[in-house]
């Protein structure tokens, strides 16, 4: 290094890099991690002073220390980060007799302590997996700390150095360079040292590094991180047997017990045992079950003997291997890691060859948090928790594990997957009427999600579509548990107490239907206050909870004027009714606070009342606040918005649905171009699905009649479509 060279005094010591700069895996975005060692004596001062300051000037980040081989050892023994990157250590500049004393005596203390640091090494690595979740499964990963991710393979590798795991294999090395590619990429493309790869960041990276697009970017990135992922759990096995080994009494021999028919645990591992087959065409899945519900790993020879086997699964399946896949999803969340262990060896597309379609295959959403593959086993655990409020728990976890299959194929996912399932459904056994349950839970999966959400609960006809659609309460309970576990796989904004209080509210008057009770409006009667509201014939804005109640003297624009004057605070309406009594309009919205903040109600009262008085400049002031709050969009996010009209959806009102992209302000753009139509809002349900708004609102014209004139609907459309395109406004 020619700054090193060029300092006058830097005579025994010695410039070495740890880390990723140990490795001669430098990113753009990263530290430079450099050790500065030294005998002793008072000239290293001026040496460090002499390195550090034109790397500071230069504006590169500098992770730095100044210490002797001893100090290094020590920080080393009390600190598992500098213990981790000091086996990284590599010579830069100065004395090389320096370095290769440090680097010797720390691999020698690092093999010698192994028996404790290992363990802790490991451990690292579970907490790190907790807060960063699974690379190959996640839309957004991040491509060092999640599970799978880069440091993972550095984990191998700090294993090897202890001579307990072999080193990290040329599959792995090239799974992993797959990642760092990524990674290098990333940080050109963002110009900092980010390492989650977003959504709006993927087509950059995909081009840069040659890709179709950002699906077979992502479709890559989560195949490497599966490899690199399965070797890291390997190695971890193997360390945790070692040190077990190591702490055994001599001569006690390892544990084993019988988890199963042919199947035992030992060592910490799920094992075939004497008696297992593993050309019995039930046994992976007997294995698997076991793993689940132990909650262990299943072992490389037992995958490997599984795999060797090359088992014809029959047609239709016997009893006991369906059996047996009830069990394993029936487990709940121990099912996923026995379904990934067989997914790895080829063995769980030998089972349902459809499993090949949806394989590390990305949604590319922010409403989704999962690729197909993943979310389907998730949904399957979510859905072993409710086994017992269905009469079919064995329906329940088979549909919710096969609901989206229909994704890996092209068309509408719900409707190729009816197909699908059938024929799943037949090849594995089901008794005819049970494939018809089974088809009719993947054709109604959204039905009581997309109907709470987007449909008036108190119109009697909503009830009764429902109730046609699903036939009888069999079904319904099953949908019900099945729209619960799909909602919390799909990720943290698709399940919430407001969301799951609607669906419960739905399958209670659709049971009640199914009993042979007809559906009825409810009552809208005004409560106490309300009355007081109406009769005090002014503007009047109150709060209780989430429901923020408004009255005002009725006329076109109320609910706009209202959603503006919530917008400027970041307020977002997610469910709003309207009513006109004595002159005076009544209106209930159901509000949420979003990005986490909390809402000064005083000053949202004030500008509420002064937007329906005329006094607020409600236009220019939202978009202020887009400009400084407007999402960045995505890839993910460039669909063009449309509107749905339902006429069959309610007796008195047309139902219109729209499909466009969040923003500040999108709900007052949308009513107020309806009432720029001259139509009266009922009732209306609003929801947010990642960068998405799904809205639906129940209109009549200005004589109160549903709307039916063609030509009048596409001027109503065209309205829309204007209010929340981007740049039209």
């Amino acid at each position: 290094m020619a700054l090193f060279e060029a300092v006058p005094s830097a005579s025994d010591v010695a410039l070495v890099a740890v880390g990723g700069l140990g490795r001669g895996e430098l990113c753009p975005g990263s530290d430079l991690d450099l050790v500065l060692l030294h005998r002793g004596g008072g000239k290293v001062g001026a040496v460090a002073d002499a390195l550090w300051y034109p790397i500071w000037d230069s504006g590169i980040s500098l992770d730095h220390s100044v210490r002797t081989v001893r100090e290094a050892l020590q920080v080393a023994n009390d600190d598992l980060k500098a213990a981790l990157g000091l086996l990284d250590a590599r010579h830069v500049a100065g004395d090389a007799s320096l370095t290769a004393e440090l680097v010797s005596a720390w691999r020698l203390q690092w093999r010698k302590t192994a028996t404790k640091r290992l363990p802790e090494l490991f451990e690292s690595s579970r907490a790190r997996h907790d807060r960063a979740g699974e690379l190959a499964f996640l839309l957004e990963p991040d491509l060092k700390e999640s599970r799978g991710g880069l440091r993972d393979l550095h984990s191998i590798s700090q294993a090897a150095a202890a001579w307990v795991v072999e080193p990290p294999g040329q599959r792995a090395r090239a799974a992993y360079d797959v990642l760092l590619s990524a990674r290098v990429e990333l940080h050109r493309a963002t110009g900092r040292g980010t390492d989650i790869l977003r959504l709006q960041d993927q087509d950059a990276v995909a081009t840069a590094l040659g890709y179709a697009d950002a699906d077979a970017l992502m479709r890559a990135v989560s195949e490497a991180a599966r490899i690199v992922g399965w070797d890291a759990d390997r190695a971890a096995y193997r360390v945790q047997s070692w040190v077990a080994a190591a702490t055994r009494r001599k001569g006690q021999p390892a544990a084993w017990r019988p988890a199963g028919r042919g199947v035992v645990v030992q060592d910490g591992e799920v094992r075939l045992g004497r008696d297992g087959d593993a050309a019995d065409p039930a046994q992976a899945l007997r294995v698997a079950s076991a793993a689940a519900v132990e909650l262990l790993p299943i072992s490389t020879a037992t995958l490997d003997a599984l795999v060797a086997a090359a088992v014809d699964v029959p047609e239709p399946w016997p009893a006991d291997m369906r059996d047996e896949l009830v069990t394993l999803l029936a487990a709940g969340p121990g099912s996923i890691a026995a379904f990934e262990a067989l997914d790895h060896h080829g063995l769980l597309e030998r089972l349902l060859p459809e499993w090949a379609t949806v394989r590390s295959k990305p949604q590319r959403n922010a409403y989704h948090r999962f690729t197909v593959d993943r979310h389907l086993c998730e949904a399957a655990a979510n859905a072993a928790a409710r086994v017992r409020d269905v009469a079919r728990p064995d329906l329940l976890v088979v549909g919710a594990w096969l609901h989206d299959i229909g994704k890996g194929f092209p068309g509408d996912h719900t409707e190729v997957g009816i197909g699908i399932v059938d024929a799943i459904g037949t090849r594995m056994g089901f008794p005819p009427a049970d494939v018809e349950t089974l088809v009719a839970m993947v054709r109604h999966h959204l039905l009581l999600a997309d109907t709470a959400m987007r449909r008036d609960l108190d119109d009697p006809l909503t009830i009764e579509v429902t109730a046609k659609a699903v036939g009888n309460l069999e079904t319904l309970q099953l949908l019900a548990a099945l729209t619960e576990a799909d909602s919390l796989a799909t990720g943290p904004a698709a399940w919430s107490e407001w969301k799951a209080g609607l669906v419960g509210e739905l399958v209670r008057r659709t049971a009640a239907v199914l009993g042979g009770v007809p559906a009825e409006r409810s009552a809208e009667a005004m409560t106490p206050r309300e009355r007081e509201l109406v009769a005090a014939g002014e503007i009047a804005v109150e709060r209780s909870g989430s429901t923020i109640t408004v009255v005002a003297p009725d006329r076109p624009g109320l609910l706009s004027r209202v959603a503006g004057a919530l917008a400027l605070h970041r307020l977002d309406v997610r469910a709003a009714s309207i009513r006109s009594v004595d002159g005076m309009a009544v209106e209930v919205l159901d509000v949420t606070t979003g990005m986490g903040d909390v809402a000064d109600w005083d000053r949202v009262a004030g500008d509420v009342r002064r937007a329906l008085s005329g006094r607020l400049a409600l236009e220019s002031r939202l978009a202020e606040r887009a400009k400084v709050y407007a999402p960045t969009r995505s890839a993910s996010s460039t669909a063009p918005p449309r509107v749905v009209v339902h006429n069959d959806a309610s007796d008195s009102s047309t139902v219109l649905e729209v499909r466009a992209s969040d923003g500040i302000g999108v709900l007052y753009r949308i009513t107020r171009a309806l009432a720029e139509c001259e139509l009266d809002v009922r009732h209306a349900k609003v929801s947010t699905l990642g960068h998405e708004v799904v809205d639906s609102f129940y209109v009549v014209d200005s004589s109160g009649q549903k709307i039916d004139d063609a030509e009048h609907l596409t001027e109503i459309e065209r309205a829309i479509l204007a209010a929340v395109t981007p740049g039209e406004n």
